[in-house]
């Protein structure tokens, strides 16, 4: 018989020492979701904003490049068809701040440029703030499938000659 208690012994010491191993841990969305969020990189997008003209490119630096090259173009040549007048050269590079919201409408937030710039055309900043309205549909950047703001900064270069 003291085998038997001995067997009925350890039999209940297992069986209360193994019900941990039975439990089920609860897990927490909120947790999860949490933990994920602290692995996002939130300065990258997984496709940059972008137009019907560079749709067809797959590559994501030259989707941003393209996304680029189409505002550059655009807004160059917006100044241009101005046929600006100006009493004394301009050769500066204007900072162009914009941000594209997760529906695709853009907006200007800074303009930096020379003060001689400012002084040759008054009006610099009114004529890049409407050639960026006048910019084709734009298609929001996306994030894990999610349509997100973007900020980029682009140099437009203004070379005026008297």
């Amino acid at each position: 018989m003291p085998l038997m208690k001995r067997i009925t012994f350890l039999f209940v010491i297992l069986l209360f020492t193994s019900c941990e191993y039975f439990e089920k841990k609860k897990v927490y969305t909120d947790d999860l979701l949490q933990e994920e969020l602290k692995t996002f990189n939130w300065n990258e997008v997984d496709t940059y904003p972008t137009f019907e003209a560079c749709e067809q490119v797959t590559d994501k630096v030259a989707s941003k490049r393209c996304f680029q090259q189409v505002v550059l173009q655009h807004v160059n040549q917006y100044l241009k068809d101005q046929h600006l007048v100006v009493t004394t050269s301009v050769n500066d590079t204007i900072n162009l701040s914009l941000a594209i919201n997760h529906q695709g409408q853009i907006e200007v937030q800074n303009i930096k440029s020379k003060e001689e710039t400012e002084r040759a055309i008054p009006h610099i900043d009114s004529l890049l703030r409407e050639s960026v309205m006048t910019l084709p549909k734009i298609y929001p950047a996306i994030k894990r499938g999610q349509q997100v703001k973007t900020v980029f900064k682009l140099p437009i270069v203004v070379k005026i000659t008297e």
